[in-house]
């Protein structure tokens, strides 16, 4: 067999309908595309949304969760996270802040620090970090370590 012998199934091909050609053919004058309106036109074509004018879907259904807006996303505090197993490395008695972090390359410089409890801590150390996990200051505290928390000042607006 040849590429040439393939052929497809008998009754599987039909000829293309040749719309517009007179009215003898059936499918002429408007060539099945109605009078007038959006189908009529060489451009109409609708998104999968359109319901034809009835308010779609996505507009009758209610607004749910978290916008991430301007207003929001300045509110939001984003955080470096480092996890305990990093902040074994520093050795005993030192005091871990955000700048020993950002110079050891943890964290990017100008982010807020939060420390997770993931690892074990074998020496004592005094972290100073912007928030912690619950099982973080569990762990710092039973090596005999010390977690503080940075408090920036807020700037009241009056």
């Amino acid at each position: 067999m040849d590429l040439k012998d393939l052929k497809p199934s008998p009754g599987s091909t039909h000829r293309k309908r040749r719309v517009g050609r007179g009215i003898g053919s059936g499918h002429g004058k408007t060539a099945g595309r109605g009078h007038k309106g959006l189908g009529a036109r060489s451009h109409g074509n609708t998104p999968p949304s359109y319901e034809g004018g009835q308010m779609p879907l996505q507009r009758r259904l209610p607004k749910q969760g978290f916008r991430r807006t301007l207003k929001n996303q300045a509110r939001r505090d984003e955080f470096a996270i480092v996890n305990l197993s990093r902040l074994g490395d520093f050795g005993e008695d030192v005091t871990i802040d955000a700048a020993a972090l950002v110079a050891r390359g943890l964290v990017p410089a100008g982010r807020k620090v939060k420390v997770l409890g993931d690892g074990e801590l074998k020496s004592r150390i005094r972290v100073r970090a912007d928030a912690f996990s619950k099982s973080a200051l569990d762990k710092i505290a039973a090596v005999g370590g010390f977690a503080e928390l940075v408090v920036k000042p807020t700037s009241e607006k009056s």
